[in-house]
């Protein structure tokens, strides 16, 4: 007689095995497993973040503690008073809502332009640059966030579209390079200038249309190049010849040569033989208004003069 308790067919064939991976309940158990380490992961990224967020954000109100100075204290004659301007002698009014005076050196007014700008930046291919100032124009010093808003071009020390500019003292100005990133035909960019404390409403804006040239060169110049010139230089209001010759200038800032003439020529492009073999150099054209020309020269005969040069390069530091 058979045992009650013991089976008719085998253990295999009554329970057979279950292979590996087919076991119905391994499967939710394990997304279950899954599911938590994800959700324990956003949070904790989440977390991070936001203490990383509010981090910054100490980190940037101890830099610029707020209600440090008022709004009427950042204007001039209704103006925010900063400005923002390309280097190139190719600037006029952004939204042509004003006209460009007759004489600007004989502007009875605290701002080197009636209004923001627009101008025309003919680049030769990725890696041009060009040189843009900020200018105060008051007399409280400023803190600034400055944004390039458009791609294709970054502020070069930075390699960022963003810029925090410190500390910029009333009558004193900033030069900044900024530099192309990609090969564009046309495109048109904005620059603009925004107080830390009030950034809905101190936005001052500067309008660029890039273009290519119609020849592209491999070598261009930036910020601590050593290059030879030769320079041609007017009073841009007169357009009276007052100098013309070569130096060699250093690209960005040269304390042999009044502030502008140094950035002037940032951009300037060459072929690889960088002028030794070949004349392939090409030619700038700025405006450097009083504060990055003579205007800090006490006594001297260009003090209020706008300079107009012509630079162009004819050797590069090999």
């Amino acid at each position: 007689m058979t045992r009650s308790w013991i089976a008719d067919t085998s253990e295999e064939i009554e329970h057979p095995p279950i292979p590996i991976g087919l076991n119905e309940m391994a499967v939710p158990r394990t997304m279950i497993i899954l599911s938590f380490v994800v959700i324990i992961s956003l949070l904790t990224s989440s977390i991070w973040l936001a203490l990383e967020a509010m981090s910054f954000q100490e980190d940037l109100e101890d830099l610029f503690p707020k209600n440090t100075v008022t709004e009427a204290q950042l204007q001039e004659d209704g103006r925010w008073a900063w400005e923002i301007d390309l280097l190139f002698d190719t600037c006029d009014s952004r939204l042509d809502d004003w006209e460009w005076p007759d004489s600007l050196s004989e502007q009875d007014d605290v701002f080197l332009y009636p209004g923001e700008l627009r101008c025309d930046w003919e680049h030769q291919g990725p890696g041009d640059g060009a040189s843009v100032v900020i200018y105060n124009r008051g007399n409280t010093t400023i803190d600034l966030l400055l944004e390039i808003i458009g791609g294709s071009v970054i502020f070069k020390n930075e390699d960022s579209d963003n810029l925090l500019l410190n500390g910029l003292e009333g009558g004193d100005s900033e030069i900044i390079e900024i530099s192309l990133t990609e090969d564009i035909t046309e495109k048109d960019i904005t620059i603009t200038a925004t107080h830390v404390e009030f950034q809905s409403t101190s936005t001052i804006n500067l309008d660029v249309h890039l273009f290519k040239g119609s020849t592209e060169r491999q070598v261009h110049i930036t910020d601590g190049n050593n290059i030879e010139v030769h320079y041609k230089l007017w009073d841009a209001d007169t357009d009276e010849v007052l100098d013309e010759g070569d130096l060699p200038v250093t690209g960005g800032d040269d304390s042999r040569y009044i502030k502008g003439f140094g950035w002037a020529a940032i951009g300037l492009d060459i072929e690889e033989d960088r002028g030794w073999i070949q004349d392939t150099g090409t030619t700038h054209t700025v405006l450097l208004p009083p504060p990055i020309a003579y205007g800090n020269s006490d006594g001297h005969e260009l003090q209020d003069t706008w300079l107009r040069f012509e630079v162009k390069i004819d050797r590069a530091a090999l």
